[in-house]
């Protein structure tokens, strides 16, 4: 299997660990070798959180600059502020209600390293269904729409209940779905 390697991104408290989590059960599951690790900064302050999942044969765990064929990000500017890490054509996935996504500043080097962006309101789902600490199910949700193998959307939605605590599994489960159904219309 080639290395898959991927960058989740956000603020203390918005769940990139949960997503990692899921991420890498996901893979896990499908029989490949998982590495991960993560920077907490200041993450129980609101703090810059950074998640580096690596699936395949790898060595390290650690995902270099211009490797990361995808990024995650539950907020705007972690996403901007980790753009180094995507590979040409890659594919950036952000939590954001912004009109102005992305942002005029970033659009040359998006253009130049032929990488494809693309939002969702993420926070906007999670309070609609009642949940707005969830954005990290929509967002994932969101990304299952455009990906496979081996993050297809019925594996992730698997994964995601089973490790759901009971009390939350119903809500997390319709709060991923609605992500992906946004990310079909497309």
């Amino acid at each position: 299997m080639k290395t898959i390697n991927l960058v989740l991104c956000g603020l203390g408290g918005q769940g990139i660990l949960f997503m990692t989590k899921v991420l890498a059960q996901v893979a896990l599951d499908k029989g490949c070798n998982v590495m991960g690790a993560e920077t907490h900064g200041m993450a129980q302050r609101g703090g810059s959180v950074v998640s580096h999942l690596r699936v395949g044969n790898v060595q390290g765990s650690l995902v270099k600059t211009n490797e990361a064929p995808f990024l995650l990000a539950l907020e705007e500017n972690e996403g901007y502020r980790n753009l180094p890490f995507l590979a040409t054509k890659g594919r950036l996935y952000v939590n954001t209600a912004s009109p102005l996504f992305p942002r005029e500043e970033v659009r040359g080097f998006l253009a130049k390293k032929e990488i494809i962006s693309r939002s969702v309101p993420a926070g906007k789902i999670a309070l609609d269904l009642g949940a707005p600490m969830a954005s990290n199910l929509a967002l994932l949700g969101f990304f299952s729409a455009f990906e496979d193998d081996p993050f297809e959307y019925e594996n992730m939605r698997q994964t995601i209940g089973n490790i759901s605590p009971d009390r939350f599994k119903d809500k997390n489960l319709s709060i991923f779905d609605a992500g992906h159904q946004e990310g079909k219309k497309g």
